[in-house]
């Protein structure tokens, strides 16, 4: 599958790496319609700040906007590696799969540490040629948000993990 990826991690109560894949053709409309759930006074939909009212709204739009959702669960590993665990096996899956572009939510506090992984990983595992990997601040990419929601549902569990059940196409425990 030809596809672009969008990942955002939780830190809270474990540790969450979720990826939600889409196709290319979707991307503006997604984009768009994403940007339109932006409020007046934000800069960029950040889920855990939202009003439960907002967040049913926030997800009927992603629920239309449909990513393919994997989760990656770094858990059990010790803290200072679950992140590195998380991209290495994510990048491992996304290796030879025709995902072209890897889009990170860009955290100052790793930046370095990740471009470093990243660059180990496509060449190890020889997609450094077919898969192109950015770091973007949340407000500079919107579709951001779609990681963001799920990985937020998810976390919560309850009604809201129902919610986006049907997205997430796997869970990867590691």
């Amino acid at each position: 599958m030809t596809a672009h990826v969008f990942v955002d991690e939780t830190k809270e109560k474990g540790y969450l790496v979720t990826a939600a894949a889409l196709v290319p053709g979707d991307l503006a409309a997604a984009r768009r319609t994403v940007r339109g759930l932006i409020m007046a006074n934000q800069r960029r939909i950040h889920f855990h700040k939202e009003s439960d009212q907002r967040r049913k709204q926030i997800l009927d739009v992603v629920v239309e906007i449909a990513p393919e959702v994997t989760i990656y669960d770094g858990s059990a590993h010790a803290r200072r590696r679950q992140r590195d665990a998380c991209l290495v096996r994510l990048v491992a899956d996304l290796a030879g799969s025709g995902v072209s572009m890897l889009v990170l939510e860009q955290d100052d506090s790793v930046l370095e540490a990740d471009k470093k992984l990243l660059y180990r990983c496509v060449r190890d595992l020889g997609c450094h040629d077919t898969l192109v990997y950015r770091h973007h601040r949340a407000h500079e990419e919107p579709l951001l948000a779609l990681p963001d929601a799920v990985a937020w549902c998810w976390h919560r569990g309850g009604h809201w993990k129902k919610r986006v059940e049907p997205l997430v196409a796997s869970l990867e425990v590691l």
